[in-house]
């Protein structure tokens, strides 16, 4: 039986207020409203079916000025109507309100949602957006002389662009509309963004638990100055280095790749949500680091997705394009194999992506199973040696414990417990065909 979902609605009885559901479905995806039909989906037989069969359609049109499928259906348990709407390529409004399908749900969208939702409708971007009373000369110097440095140094400029005038650079870059400045621009190159745009920093806090946080940085400026200050912040106060010396040479090898990091916060700030007015945020604990940014995938865009395919086409188009053009990144669209790669090459876990509708995350852990970390919870030489085993092949059996230990099946089964009751490694299966694997 059919359930109520994200393009589904049962309603038992008509009622005119149930124009806003029919106008979400045609701000969102489309979708279908049965009348006559109970919560899970059970026919109640409508007795007005035959006069709702024509009014509906005349209420749509006058009221949401769209046009809908209306069909009656007999059925042994009595008639029902159903409703079917198109998605619109165009904002609908019903009496003035803007109403959207999200989920099972219905919202009015109001404020900075009802303006990123009537942008997107016309095909514009937030970043996209022109900014009057700014002009190029407001924009800062010293940020126009990095960008020419480092896209030159790229080969994405040739030598007499390093000369050209600040006004034919952003002409270039495409941050103008008409005589106006995007509002990529005020973001790549003002010398203080947040005058124009509430939120456009970054947070970076320590934290020993969740509700335990021990000490915090704002990292403020335009977009190209986060990046620098923000990447050198993290990996001289919140990421530590293992020192090591090759002959005479002073080797620092950091926590997590510095190139996974920096590709993690460059796809941040391209897909963060500007508009929402809520900072990146940076959580940095013991054994992980996590970056957030209220911002969005492409439409009907999912994690899967993104790690399948290593590729989106980013939320701010024109930042990620200044980006691409400074050299920050080769080709975009290749930013999350980047990360899983060079976490890969470091000995790390693979990072861990999130995404839901207005949130995305991406998760990096240390690598805790070194022989260090191992010996410091008190576990004897088989079992760091065994855990040491299923961190290079990927499993182990209780076979395989006994010959690298040359034990008996008594003591592995009892040193292998006790791995399990302290969540290093977790078992798979039952009896002969067991084997182990590391706890997530």
């Amino acid at each position: 039986m059919t359930s109520e979902s994200q393009n589904i609605e049962f309603k038992i009885t008509w009622r005119d207020e149930y124009l806003k559901w029919i106008c979400g479905f045609a701000n969102a995806y489309g979708g279908t409203m049965f009348i006559g039909k109970d919560d899970i989906g059970n026919v109640l037989d409508l007795k007005d079916a035959k006069k709702l069969l024509e009014d509906i359609p005349n209420k749509v049109r006058d009221t949401l000025g769209i046009l809908v499928d209306v069909n009656l259906h007999q059925t042994n348990q009595g008639k029902f109507i159903e409703i079917i709407v198109e998605q619109y390529p165009y904002p609908v409004n019903y009496k003035g309100q803007y109403h959207y399908r999200s989920g099972s749900t219905k919202q009015e969208l109001k404020g900075a949602a009802l303006d990123k939702f009537l942008l997107q409708k016309k095909g514009k971007r937030w970043d996209g957006v022109p900014v009057p009373n700014v002009s190029t000369n407001d924009l800062k110097q010293e940020t126009f002389d990095f960008f020419r440095k480092r896209a030159f140094r790229s080969q994405r400029i040739d030598e007499e662009s390093l000369t050209d005038k600040n006004e034919h650079l952003i002409e270039n870059l495409q941050l103008k509309k008409g005589k106006f400045l995007k509002r990529a621009s005020i973001l790549l190159f003002h010398s203080n963004p947040e005058k124009y745009i509430t939120g456009a920093y970054i947070k970076i806090g320590y934290f020993e638990s969740d509700s335990d946080l021990r000490f915090q940085d704002e990292i403020h400026g335009n977009l190209f100055e986060q990046i620098e200050k923000t990447t050198e912040l993290l990996f001289s106060k919140y990421i530590k280095a293992l020192i090591s010396y090759e002959g005479l040479n002073r080797v620092e090898t950091y926590e997590y790749p510095k190139e996974a990091i920096r590709e993690a916060l460059l796809n941040a700030i391209a897909h963060k949500d500007y508009s929402g007015g809520v900072p990146i945020q940076m959580s940095v604990y013991n054994d992980k680091l996590m970056i957030w940014n209220e911002g969005q995938l492409p439409e009907n865009w999912t994690v899967k997705n993104l790690l399948e395919k290593h590729a989106s086409r980013p939320y701010n188009p024109d930042i990620a394009n200044a980006f691409f053009r400074s050299g920050y990144i080769e080709s975009w669209g290749r930013g999350t194999i980047k990360i899983i790669s060079e976490c890969k090459k470091a000995g790390l876990p693979e990072p861990v992506f999130t995404y839901d509708s207005s949130d995305i995350s991406v998760e990096f852990r240390k690598d805790i199973y070194n022989e260090k970390y191992l010996q410091s919870l008190n576990l004897n030489e088989r079992q760091v040696k065994a855990v040491l085993y299923v961190k290079k092949k990927g499993r182990l059996t209780n076979k395989e414990y006994q010959e690298i230990n040359n034990t008996t099946d008594r003591t592995a089964l009892r040193d292998l417990e006790t791995l399990i009751e302290l969540n290093i490694i977790k078992r798979i299966g039952e009896k002969k065909g067991a084997y182990y694997e590391l706890a997530p």
